[in-house]
């Protein structure tokens, strides 16, 4: 392609590029390119050039003009900028043929970008020293940045929030680096510049600054020479003068300070001072600073804490035990100290420096004491990013260096001006260079002189220069004229500010010109005496730049406002130091870099002008700099003709000592030219390091980087700030931190060449912007905005942008002076959100993930020169903590998530269960084998104290009698009351006699018959247990309740109803307490107006407490069984189960059924007659049920029973009956066992004879309950072996159980991504919160067999998938109660397709699935495979998201850990109406905007899913059961009639466009 073709392609930017010639052949500066014979041409040139350059080298050495070590030195340098190595001397290189040099570079230049456009004198990175000054400029086209690494990829990094890489930490090996294939194109580290003049005093020509080693000795010097000249003035904000100081009252005052410091401290050199001053106090903290440097001690300034933890934190660390203030910062300290309610450090002595007075020597011609100078002089305390104090170390000899720096620098523009009119410095034989007393200089400067920039020039550089320094407040920037009223009084050479303060200024002089000029009619306005504008800053405002300098300092009277405009970067984190700024020193040839001119036609930008650039912005967000024009044109960046181009300034040259490199923050590698990377630099006027943090030190002070071979050998200062060198100047774009990245979009990835600006090869993956270009874009264009921020997130392997919007229209007013507050306008609201993200997308190619409105001044802030700014990092911390007072949040997910899971092989609405994802895992898992258990059949159980043979008996009643007969005076039953007294015990004959009692009063007096339907409501006693047996031997079906709760009757009394109506109930059967409570007045009218509305009418009632006397038990009365009730098919029983939701489910009970339950129950937990029960909870069904009325009939042995309301006021009666009775079986549940935790264990029980702790779980077992239960009951003996789940369902209570596996719970951890999908995957290491941790529910018990099924094919699962789990024992229920509906019918009569088709299954409807462990449990610790069973959770519960599986349980816990304002279990996630919507109980009524992307990320991040709606609830409003359990159900019935007492909800993704969020007061 030619230039002309080029020139056509470059689109809207064509304007920019111009012609010019390189030699004689004229080029296109559209594109950069050359034709191959023109570039082959000049090939040799290079060759030429480098051997002329070495026979130069060659020359000095051999007339001793260098060292053979120094010749080794810059001949490496040279080659390096060349393209050789050093071994490439002149035996390869250099005696080669012309040929072979033309194709030594002919193959160079196949390993560089197409367009590079090769400089033919400077081919290199970094120059050597040895360049000519009449060659360091060279005319170029536009520079082209994409360097390529091997794949083809752009040499631009990617940041993360790791750890940076650590060169050192892998020995001298160089990394495998982004830019490897052109490591020589390197960009090597700026070389320091020499300063070619000394430093002499301002006020006295002869004396050489080098003469003094510290600040102390100079302060002396000033008090002696210059003693009536002032120092320091303080104005008040109205521009007043409040006070001045000379420099002998100075340095007389100082003195006095050191004085006594010496003598009544008792510190020692080098001891820590800490000093607490006002920033209106500037005089006494000099004072009190220099008295420190006078004394020898280390000072601390301490400025921006405002909290008493901040202050006793910096004390105590730095171990200062002497704080210098004054007295009127004492008594507000006292005052903020006693309003927060805390005490004075202690330790500390406070002393009142304002009181001191002057020094007064003992005679006028004695000397002042000897100065005992330590090591460091002062150190001073920031905050780091994320808000934590650091303290930065700076000695002496650093500061001296910063001050001859920075002094060097000031005065370099008079030095220039002075040579360029001839007059040249003096000179002394000797050749010591000198020159004439110059004027001292005045500075005003409105920065906090206690620290950073405003300490260096506003306090330090005085002391060292003679300077005067005049300090003002910043609320004198507010009065328009009145700043401009100071200069022109104190008519200073020097103003030190920063871009607010300025802004402000200039501002108010554009729109009230008049108040300014004519703010006063006795000083006219005139800043011709200012020579410098200093400006501290991080990023450079060009156009701020043309205002000030063309509409404030021209307009009043400077001339030179081109050349008195400075911006300075600072490290305001690590002492404030200067690193780059302008400077007249000249010497950049030494720095090693190329410089270059500027484009054709351009205006010429001299090394001292502050340089400007158009950079491709498209090309800058992969990191690469594409330079348009060298001289942008005027006018802001959002112009319609350069919306794609961007304007960066310079700073200037690095510090002239400094050694400033470009690295790549991730690698620690230096980066190619024109290639964004980490600023660090290297100095003497550095600090060096922290105060007691010796890792962090070493990370951020002393970072090495890698070069081309290697490491480079010296150590450099990580600024966090990202930028770029551009001919020896250096641009900054931004912090670390305030950088954003994010993935680009998917048709940018396809197809890289969109990206326009003639960019190719592009970062195919990320984009990267800076906080400051947005803010800027968004303060522009978006009305009533009052500041912003914006960072990036990582959530979900994905960085996504969040922008913080501060505006007056989030601010909540009350309408009235007495009503309640106003809620903010939710639409204006959202219309600025969505402006927001629109012009961000339009402007910048952003995406915004997330938008939050706030209140003005209301986002954390950091202090910068006595200035409040955002912070980016604390905004960061707020927003992943939910902390920030946001009112309204804007979500944009459809734009910015980019890699949301999905099934590709589910079918449509089919999900995991559909017959492709099937098929998919099918053929996967086609060499698995299937999942089922073996089955351990027990047909013959006995008696372990007769012998007997218990399965020959038909029922339950028969052993009963068996046990009347064969040891009726022994203990059957008794009861412990709540002072753990047993109450008289029941012998098994007068258990019988009880039984036949109410038996008669059921027949004869209650006129019941066998088949009838009776409901029991009993308290927990023995009285419940007569009823039940009663029942059974007259065969009447007992359908056991649970007492009424008087707090939930609106739940209760339905449910009784309901029983009572479906199932045809004759008769309630209750104790005394029961029959008390249900004719009390609450009951018994809820239940009577409640039944006439139901039209139920309520059976008879009967109290079973006294049934009367009768003689004889039940055979005696010939109450037996019959022969047909035994029969399988017949109701003996019905346990009903009630969900969370009061929803009913009642099974049915053979008498076969129960002798099933019971044999398992002995068999598998190896139960014997010696050992009795204890039944507590849970006796109405389930395992409470068999363990408080049938075991002991069943095994023979004495049940004891302990009333749920007694447990419930003592836990540890529970246990110490288990100690007491040594009972070795025994059941709870978790409800029972977490409050048994709230009260601390008793001691003087032992659990060591109780060997199995039955947990029952009808689900997934909660994995953090073992190791509580254990740790909690470890000092009474428990074993952690005998603490054992089972799982319980309710259509057979002990499915599995984990009694006596002899080990602890199994517990994996899985990947929920493949579980997701119906894989079974054990999670690596590194899936990082992608990961599942279950437990298992034990091994299946005797006579059971257990499978896993796919629930739509019936087919056995394969392993590593799960499914169904499907149970096979005689043990399961007959079905539902009165149930009809086939369906059901067939849930208890299942078969698989590809098993036995003899078994017959029940389907729990639940998940899981089966695994093989092994564990040393045999003989000797022979490892031994046992087989378990994993529940993951019920099927119902489940649903699903692009095909993918989610369990709510998991989301929950997800949502329930995000935040400490979410109670535990309060939260419920389901599916309505095609949304996902998830309801929360929180505590806190406010901001709850904030909360919102905290739980969408941690949903996002750990399960993949984006929620559409959140509703948060207050507490008490959350539905829960009387166990508080979450009631799904009635959460979402209530949610969708709109009957959910909500506090706010909030829209995050649904089918409109955006978002919408509701705020309810």
């Amino acid at each position: 392609m030619d230039s002309s073709e080029r020139m056509e392609d470059s689109g809207s930017l064509r304007h920019y590029y111009e012609t010019t010639n390189v030699g004689d052949q004229p080029v296109s500066l559209s594109s950069g390119y050359q034709s191959s014979q023109d570039l082959s041409e000049q090939f040799y040139d290079p060759y030429a050039e480098l051997q002329s350059r070495l026979g130069e080298l060659q020359l000095e050495l051999e007339e001793g003009e260098i060292t053979e070590k120094g010749y080794k030195k810059r001949r490496a340098l040279l080659m390096a900028a060349y393209g050789q190595s050093a071994e490439h001397s002149s035996t390869s290189l250099m005696q080669g043929s012309d040929d072979d040099i033309l194709k030594h570079y002919e193959k160079l230049s196949q390993d560089l970008p197409v367009d590079f456009n090769f400089v033919s004198d400077t081919h290199r990175s970094a120059g050597s020293d040895d360049v000519p000054p009449e060659q360091g400029y060279v005319k170029h086209g536009p520079v082209d940045s994409m360097y390529l690494s091997e794949d083809g990829e752009p040499s631009s990094y990617s940041l993360s929030s790791g750890f940076p890489a650590d060169p050192r930490a892998n020995g001298t090996r160089h990394p495998s680096s982004t830019y490897e294939c052109l490591k020589n194109e390197l960009q090597l580290p700026l070389e320091p510049r020499e300063i070619s003049e000394a430093d002499f005093d301002p006020h006295n020509g002869n004396i050489p600054m080098t003469k003094f080693d510290n600040l102390a000795s100079i302060l002396r010097h000033r008090g002696r020479n210059i003693p009536k000249l002032s120092a320091i003035l303080t104005l008040d904000s109205m521009g007043k003068e409040v006070s001045a100081m000379t420099w002998d009252k100075l340095a007389s005052r100082a003195e006095k300070v050191a004085q006594v410091i010496r003598d009544k401290s008792g510190l020692y050199r080098g001891d820590r001072v800490a000093l607490l001053y006002r920033d209106h106090e500037v005089i006494d903290f000099v004072v009190a600073l220099l008295g420190c440097f006078l004394a020898g001690v280390v000072a601390v300034p301490i400025n921006t804490v405002t909290k008493f933890k901040d202050l006793n934190y910096i004390l105590n660390y730095t171990q200062s035990h002497l704080a210098l203030s004054t007295d009127a910062n004492l008594k507000a300290f006292h005052r903020e100290f006693t309003a927060q309610g805390q005490s004075w450090p202690r330790g500390v002595e406070w002393w009142k420096t304002n009181d001191f007075g002057s020094y007064h020597p003992p005679s006028k011609k004695s000397e002042p004491p000897a100065l005992q100078v330590p090591d460091l002089a002062y150190i001073e305390y920031s905050r780091a990013p994320t808000g934590e104090f650091r303290g930065v170390v700076m000695s002496h000899k650093t500061v001296m260096h910063q001050m001859s720096c920075l002094s060097s620098i000031l005065s370099s523009k008079d030095k220039e001006r002075r040579r360029s009119s001839g007059a040249g410095p003096a000179t002394r034989d000797g050749g010591m260079l000198m020159g004439p007393a110059t004027k001292y200089q005045t500075v005003i400067s409105y920065l906090d002189p206690r620290q950073s920039i405003g300490m260096i020039l506003g306090v330090l550089l005085t002391i060292y220069s003679g300077n005067t320094t005049v300090w003002i407040p910043q609320s004198t920037l507010a009065v328009p004229g009145l700043y401009a009223n100071i200069i022109s009084r104190f008519k200073p050479s020097i103003i030190l500010g920063d871009y607010p303060g300025l802004k402000q200024v200039a501002y108010n002089y554009q729109s009230f010109p008049l108040a300014t000029r004519n703010f006063s009619k006795k000083q006219p306005v005139d800043f011709s005496s200012i020579r410098w504008c200093l400006i501290d800053c991080l990023t450079v405002d060009t156009e701020f730049h043309e205002i000030l300098a063309d509409r404030w300092l021209r307009p009043l009277g400077n001339k030179m406002s081109g050349d008195v405009i400075a911006p300075m970067l600072t490290l305001s984190e690590h002492g404030g130091m200067v690193i780059s700024m302008r400077d007249w020193l000249g010497g950049q040839e030494s720095l090693g870099c190329r410089l270059l001119e500027p484009f054709a036609d351009e205006e010429s930008m001299g090394p001292s002008d502050l340089s400007e650039l158009l950079l491709d912005k498209k090309a800058l967000s992969t990191n690469n700099v594409r330079i348009l024009s060298t001289s942008p044109p005027r006018g802001g960046f959002l112009d319609e003709n350069i919306k794609n181009t961007i304007r960066v300034g310079s700073f200037g040259y690095p510090l002239p000592d400094a050694t400033l490199a470009i690295v790549d923050p991730e690698t620690c590698t230096l980066v190619p030219e024109l290639i964004v990377g980490e600023i660090w630099v290297d100095s003497p006027c550095l600090s060096g390091g922290f105060w007691g943090l010796g890792r962090e030190t070493e990370t951020i002070f002393h970072a090495r980087c890698w070069g081309h071979d290697g490491t480079l050998e010296m150590e450099f200062l990580r600024t966090g700030l990202l930028g770029y060198i551009y001919a020896g100047k250096v641009y900054i774009l931004g912090l670390y931190e305030d950088r954003l990245r994010q993935r680009k979009g998917w048709e940018e990835q396809e197809n890289p060449s969109i990206t326009g600006s003639d960019i190719v090869y592009t970062n195919r993956h990320y984009r990267y912007h800076y906080t400051a270009h947005l803010v800027q874009t968004i303060m522009q264009t978006i009305p009533r905005v009052f500041d912003s921020s914006a960072f990036d997130i990582f959530v979900n392997d994905e960085h996504l942008p969040v922008v913080l919007l501060e505006s007056p229209l989030a601010i909540k007013t009350p309408e009235t002076p007495n009503a309640s507050l106003q809620e903010p306008d939710n639409e204006a609201l959202e219309d600025m959100a969505r402006k927001c993200m629109k012009k961000l997308r339009e402007v910048h190619n952003v995406r915004v993930y997330c938008v939050l409105i706030t209140a003005p001044n209301t986002l954390p802030r950091t202090t910068r020169n006595g200035r409040s700014e955002i912070g980016t990092m604390l905004c960061r911390k707020e927003f992943e903590t939910g902390s920030l007072p946001s009112v309204h949040v804007n979500f944009r997910v459809d734009r910015t998530v980019m890699n949301i899971p999905t099934n590709q092989n589910a079918e449509e609405d089919g999900g995991i269960w559909s017959v492709a994802s099937s098929r998919f895992r099918e053929e996967m898992l086609i060499h698995e084998d299937k999942q089922y258990s073996g089955v351990d059949e027990r047909d013959v159980v006995m008696d372990d104290r007769t012998g007997t043979i218990l399965s020959n008996f038909k029922s339950i009643v028969d052993i009963l009698q068996w046990r009347v007969i064969c040891q009726p005076e022994e203990l059957s039953y008794c009861t412990i009351d709540s002072k753990s007294r047993e109450s008289k015990g029941m012998s098994w004959k007068k258990f019988d006699a009880k039984i036949a009692a109410v038996a008669s009063m059921l027949v004869n007096k209650a006129g019941l018959h066998d088949g009838d339907n009776v409901v029991l409501i009993y308290t927990h006693g023995e009285d419940f247990i007569h009823a039940v047996q009663a029942c059974l031997c007259l065969g009447i079906v007992a359908i056991p309740l649970s007492p009424l709760d008087t707090n939930r009757l609106n739940e209760d009394v339905p449910a009784l109803l309901h029983v009572i109506e479906d199932y045809k109930v004759k008769a309630i059967l209750v104790n005394t307490e029961t029959d008390h409570a249900m004719k009390g007045k609450l009951i018994s009218q809820h239940l009577k107006q409640s039944a006439q509305v139901a039209r139920v009418a309520i059976p008879p009632t009967y109290n079973t407490m006294k049934p009367g006397k009768v003689s004889g038990g039940c055979k005696d009365l010939k109450f037996t069984m019959k022969s047909d009730w035994t029969s399988p098919g017949r109701v003996a029983l019905v346990w009903v189960y009630w969900n969370a939701d009061q929803r009913r489910t009642a099974v049915q009970i053979g008498h076969d059924t129960i002798l099933e339950m019971c044999k398992i129950q002995k068999e598998t937990c190896q139960m014997t007659s010696s050992k009795p029960i204890i039944g507590c909870v849970r006796s109405s069904s389930g395992v409470g049920f068999l363990h408080t009325c049938l075991m002991g009939i069943y095994v023979g042995a004495s049940t004891y029973l302990i009333s749920p309301v007694d447990f419930a006021a003592n836990p540890h009666l529970f246990f110490l009956s288990l100690s007491r009775y040594k009972v070795k079986d025994t059941y709870a549940t978790q409800q029972m066992l977490e409050h048994a935790m709230t009260i601390p264990s008793l001691k003087g029980y032992n659990l060591h004879e109780t060997r199995n702790l039955m947990i029952a779980f009808d689900g997934r077992p909660a994995t953090e309950l073992f190791g509580k239960v254990r740790l909690h009951f470890a000092s009474c003996g428990l074993d952690g072996t005998a603490i054992n789940s089972i799982y319980s369902h309710v259509l057979n209570p002990m499915i599995t159980t984990r009694s006596y596996m002899c080990i602890e719970p199994v517990e994996l951890k899985f990947d929920v991504r493949e579980l997701r999908r119906g894989f079974i995957a054990i999670a690596s290491p590194d899936s990082g919160p992608f990961t599942l941790t279950v437990q298992d529910s034990g091994m299946v018990p005797v006579s059971t067999h257990v499978a896993i099924v796919h629930p739509e094919t019936r087919r056995l699962c394969h392993i590593s998938e799960y499914g169904e789990i499907w149970v096979s024992s005689n043990a399961n229920a007959h079905g539902f109660y009165g149930s009809r509906d086939t369906f059901e019918a067939e849930r208890f009569n299942a078969s698989t397709t590809d098993g036995d088709p003899g078994l017959r299954y029940v389907r729990t409807g639940d998940l899981g699935f089966l695994r093989t462990v092994t564990r040393p449990v045999g003989p000797g610790g022979s490892m031994v495979e046992i087989q378990v069973l994993f529940v993951l959770g019920a099927i119902g519960d489940t649903f699903e998201v692009a095909g993918l599986n989610h369990f709510p349980i998991d989301i929950e816990a997800t949502v329930e850990r995000s935040h400490r304002s979410i109670f535990s279990g309060g939260s419920a996630i389901f599916h309505a109406g095609g949304l996902i919507v998830l309801v929360v109980e929180v505590s806190r009524k406010q901001f709850l905007a904030s909360l919102v992307p905290v739980i969408v990320n941690a949903i996002l991040n750990e399960h993949q899913i984006i929620v559409d709606v959140i509703a948060f609830v207050a507490s008490g409003n959350f539905p829960r059961s009387r166990l508080r359990e979450k009631q799904r159900g009635k959460i979402l019935a209530s949610w969708v009639t709109r009957k959910l007492k909500t506090i706010s909800e909030f829209t995050i993704s649904s089918e409109f466009d955006g978002v919408f969020s509701i705020e309810n007061s």
